[in-house]
């Protein structure tokens, strides 16, 4: 389930070249991709975190209230550190960034259609060393406040983009994005635009640059 064409394409021609597997449909929207998987029963869902009208985060969510043993697997362009917890969290078994090479989605589609969890060494370690904190573990970041899907709009805010450019790209509109930002402001403690957008862009660069 991913919204661009494109990367599905490929992605349907990596899987069909790959014998037992085969790609048994696709769906752009979270809706579409619910109906999808009533109708045709896959054996495994492939997610992205940005859909149209919606996020991938949601959609694991509804998956597994509905399909409590279907492995998911979150194939996405966002970066393992800001929303592998959170996709594992709503019931994903496994995280892959889109640039990782083909061989690694193909190890990670293994061990999720397995029952396995697949995650990178890195995203592994991270998640590993806070669990071993125990009650000594640091608070948890206040961006944890965040929804998912201000989580985006706080990133991609982060990542310099206006807010035209991430309502196009999240299909949303501009008003909506707006309240997305209140939203953040308030919840953050920021005291105007500028701030928010300063402190997005520094913790994009903290989260990505691990």
């Amino acid at each position: 389930m991913d919204d661009h064409p494109l990367f599905r394409e490929g992605m349907r021609q990596m899987i069909d070249r790959h014998p037992p597997w085969k790609v048994c449909g696709e769906a752009a929207n979270l809706a579409a991709a619910m109906k999808a998987v009533a109708e045709l029963e896959p054996d495994l869902v492939l997610v992205d975190i940005s859909l149209e009208g919606g996020d991938g985060i949601d959609l694991i969510k509804n998956l597994k209230a509905k399909y409590e043993a279907l492995p998911i697997l979150v194939i996405s362009m966002h970066n393992e550190s800001l929303y592998a917890e959170r996709a594992m969290r709503a019931g994903a078994l496994g995280y892959v960034m889109k640039n990782e090479p083909a061989r690694t989605v193909k190890a990670a589609i293994f061990k999720v259609l397995g029952g396995d969890i697949f995650l990178s060494e890195k995203m592994s370690a991270s998640i590993v060393a806070r669990s071993m904190h125990g009650k000594n573990e640091p608070p948890v970041s206040p961006v944890e406040q965040l929804s998912n899907r201000e989580l985006q709009v706080f990133q991609m805010l982060g990542e310099g983009k206006p807010s035209r450019q991430i309502a196009e790209e999240l299909d949303l509109t501009i008003p909506t994005i707006h309240s997305f930002r209140t939203r953040i402001k308030e919840k953050l403690r920021f005291q105007n635009a500028t701030e928010l957008v300063l402190r997005a862009n520094q913790w994009v660069r903290e989260h990505t640059s691990k």
